[in-house]
This record gives C-alpha cells, structure tokens and sequence, in this order.
C-alpha cells in the first residue's frame, strides 16, 4: 500500500495553534516543572516514540494516522509535522527497535524499516496480521521487551463478557518467528505498559468495567510476576470485587490484586517510568501514569497525570503531577501517553486538545 506524504509547518499562529496555547493557562504542573507546547495540530494524538535521531513519532486512533515530528534547531518545539501514513484503522500504538517504526492496527501489526530515511516516500510490510478484527477496546499500545519480543494488549469487545483465548490479554509477539505468547490475562483493556528500568518487570494500566456504578469497580495498575498471570476479569475485579454477572463460584484469592487500585473510571492509558537524567534524581525509575478521565460517571474523574512513587515493587505513593484538564466539568484536555526526549525532558500526548506537552525540569 502506498501512502500519502504531506508536509505541514507547524509555525505561525493558525485559530488551532492558538487554542492549543490557550490549554496551557489551565494546566498546572508539580513544582519545579515547566510545561510547553512540543506541538500542535497533532489529530488525536495517541501513543509516541522517539527515534535515536529524534524524531517524534505519534499514533492516532479516530484520525487513522501516523505523524512524524521534526524539531530541526533542538529548541523544544517542533517546525515540522509529516503525515507518515493515512486511512489506517486505529493505528494507535506504536514502538521503535533498530531503526524500525511498528504501528499497532485494530488487527494487524505493520512495519515502517528504517523510517527515518524513508520520510519522503515512506512504505510498510505487513509483519503479523491474526489479530483480532473487532474495534471495541481493540485499539493498540506497543512496546518491546528487554528480551526483544513486541508486547501487545487485546482488549475485551465488550463491557464485560467472557471471551475467547484471543481476547484480554496482553501477549508478546518474536517478530523474526511469529510466535505468540501469552503473558497476562484476565486483563479488560490495557492501553499501557512499561517494564521497569532495573527489575524488568513489566507493569501495566487497566481499564475496569462500566455500569456498576460512579465508584466501582476500580481501575488497576498492575505488575506482571510470572507467565500468563491472571488478573481476575471478568470474574474478579480489582482483586477484591466479585463481579455480579460472572462472578458466580469464583474465588478473590484465585486471581492476582492490582498494585494499585485506582479510583472507578478514571481510566489509566499510558504509564512510563522515567529513565531520563534532566528531573531531580527522586523521580528516576518512578512511574507517571495518564489518566485519560471518565466517559459515562455522572462526575467526571480523572483528567490528570500522575506520578505512582515505587519502592521495591510496591507503590508507596501516589501523587498529582499536571492538572487542570477538566475544571468544573468542562474537559479541556485528555492525556494519553508519554516518550522521552534526549535532553531527558518528557513529551505528553493528548487526543482532546491535539497536541504534544513537554514537560521540563528547570534547574537552578
């Protein structure tokens, strides 16, 4: 398939760049911190990487494409956007490896070799197309293993239901031999993951079910400890709910408690431990946590990042880090994921406002 190739500079104050803009004056960011605009116009941005030249990949979900983003002078802000692919079908999740750029479809994986050279005309290869086709809670986030595998989620399609091996889980594909695994299940919808820097434990956001109320059952953040582990749905939520439709007969103790029980429907999306060299050294190896915020609770919740402090694979604390994308009732923005840059300074993404955030520490 041949894609599209457009080239758009972000420079000059467009209506759009001017509310993207006007977003900051309601955010505000941990102590510290100051928070930028890395881009605008960026539609429905989703799921971002960041190639060893620095260039700022971005998924999107409704939009259908794939953006690359160029800061030429290495000033923080970037003065180029290209359309890398268009018409895919929720090409949310993407991640990098050896120069690669995979993009995660509703129902197959793609692979852009060598992306960076290849912006002018860029192409893909199909690598993995026996995903399942369905939409709901289908769309993807990637990231590979230290081991080299390229872990992938597949939600439920569905609120709750009881479905085959395909769905709730999360697997890792070896992208040389096709080969699939699985690594977690019981898993609702997952649409972020990280392993942790010195353990290599991966650790991993979940999404709970809708119509039992504004409070439960509580949205999870969990951590793997052995192959194929079980997080209880649909049967067991949060490690402590029996759920009233599936649940019959089931034990709480048969299936793997969150790290974290969150508030209902708040709705985690991407979690990154911070790795980078530029934040004080109390944030090194912590994991920051978007909540993307609630659709259907009669008060909205969520709406913010987070900072989960962990020691010794607990989360000793969980604390506020950007804030004010929902202010009495009104959304202004929805935070998805997060990539960092060389200079060890974070990017955000929101899928509301259309922009990339980067977030900078400002030292003395």
């Amino acid at each position: 398939m041949n894609t599209v190739l457009k080239i758009v500079l972000l420079l000059g104050l467009t209506s759009n760049t001017v509310m993207a803009k006007n977003i900051l004056d309601k955010l505000t960011v941990a102590p510290g911190f100051e928070l930028s605009l890395f881009a605008s116009d960026v539609e429905n941005a989703r799921q971002v990487v960041v190639s060893k030249k620095g260039i700022v990949y971005v998924g999107s979900r409704k939009a259908g494409n794939v953006y690359a983003l160029i800061d030429h002078n290495s000033d923080g802000v970037a003065d180029k956007k290209m359309l890398v692919a268009e018409g895919l079908n929720m090409p949310s999740g993407l991640a990098m490896k050896d120069g690669d750029l995979y993009v995660g479809e509703v129902h197959r994986i793609i692979r852009f070799k060598n992306i960076d050279t290849q912006l002018k005309n860029p192409q893909f290869e199909v690598l993995y197309d026996a995903l399942p086709s369905e939409r709901h809670h289908g769309w993807k986030f990637l990231r590979f293993a230290p081991t080299g595998e390229l872990i992938i989620p597949v939600g439920v399609p569905c609120n709750i239901c009881a479905e085959d091996e395909r769905f709730g889980r999360i697997f890792a594909l070896n992208v040389e031999t096709k080969q699939i695994t699985t690594l977690a299940q019981g898993v609702r919808n997952s649409v972020g993951f990280d392993f942790h820097p010195s353990t290599q434990a991966l650790w991993f956001s979940d999404n709970g079910r809708d119509m039992m109320g504004d409070d439960i059952p509580p949205d999870e953040l969990n951590r793997v400890t052995k192959e194929g582990e079980h997080f209880g749905f649909p049967y067991v939520h949060a490690g402590a709910i029996i759920d009233p439709e599936f649940g019959k007969g089931k034990k709480i103790a048969d299936y793997t408690s969150p790290a974290l029980a969150l508030p209902a429907h708040v709705a985690p999306l991407g979690i990154h431990f911070y790795n980078g060299k530029q934040f004080p050294a109390s944030y090194k190896q912590q994991l920051f946590v978007a909540e993307h915020g609630s659709w259907n609770r009669s008060k909205k919740s969520g709406y913010k990042v987070a900072l989960a402090s962990i020691e010794q694979g607990r989360v000793t604390k969980y604390t506020p880090f950007i804030t004010g994308f929902m202010q009495d009732e009104t959304t202004y923005g929805r935070p998805v994921a997060f990539a960092e840059l060389g200079d060890g300074s974070l990017l955000v993404s929101d899928d509301y406002a259309n922009v990339i955030y980067r977030v900078s520490y400002k030292k003395n």
